[in-house]
């Protein structure tokens, strides 16, 4: 009777656990983000009610996107690459960092080819990962190379390989199903991601 009635309690705390812990983390995150973001527009304290720092960025980046898209892209690019061209180490972090951006929410989206890589010939091991360039002979690469990004697993970075095309295997899902699957560490069910959408 006692053994049972342990058994009881311990199920249902790690249940409990189980339901809380995702939901208790996911919060703090999002309260955390949200702190950071509102805090970053300087205002006044007798004046700022809170999210009104959030809402001031949000309105403030898109108003910088209407300018120099639709008004302003021309003086942009006249001053901006003057300015980049005599400073070249921060001319390759703008364009990184540019480049690493479109790649998420740009329209040139790259992480949309998702693969598997062979990573041994002798045993079939094979990492996640996602073709971002197939015309690498340009930096040196011998041909029918290309340039895979591998993310890493609970972390939101990863390394770039260049492989032979031969150990490059496409896969047949949604490449946002594969990026969550290789940063959850591959313990993500997509069942019940299918179920719940």
């Amino acid at each position: 009777m006692k053994s049972k009635l342990l058994h009881i309690i311990t199920t249902n705390f790690v249940n409990g656990l189980l339901i809380i812990t995702p939901l208790f983390v996911t919060g703090y995150i999002i309260y955390r983000l949200f702190l950071f973001l509102d805090g970053l527009i300087p205002i006044e304290e007798e004046n700022r009610w809170p999210g009104m720092g959030v809402l001031v960025l949000i309105v403030s980046i898109f108003l910088i996107g209407l300018l120099f898209t639709r008004l302003l892209p021309n003086p942009l690019s006249l001053w901006l690459n003057p300015v980049l061209e005599k400073a070249p180490l921060l001319k390759t972090l703008y364009s990184s960092i540019k480049d690493l951006t479109s790649a998420f929410v740009g329209k040139k989206k790259s992480f949309n080819r998702p693969v598997m890589v062979r990573m041994n010939r002798e045993a079939d091991i094979y990492k996640l990962g996602f073709i971002t360039d197939t015309d690498v002979a340009r930096i040196g690469a011998d041909e029918g190379m290309v340039a895979v990004y591998l993310p890493h697993s609970y972390n939101f970075s990863g390394n770039l390989f260049l492989v032979p095309m031969a150990h490059v295997k496409p896969l047949n899902a949604k490449p946002a199903d594969v990026m969550k699957y290789i940063v959850s560490g591959g313990v993500i069910d997509f069942n019940d991601e299918n179920n719940a959408a």
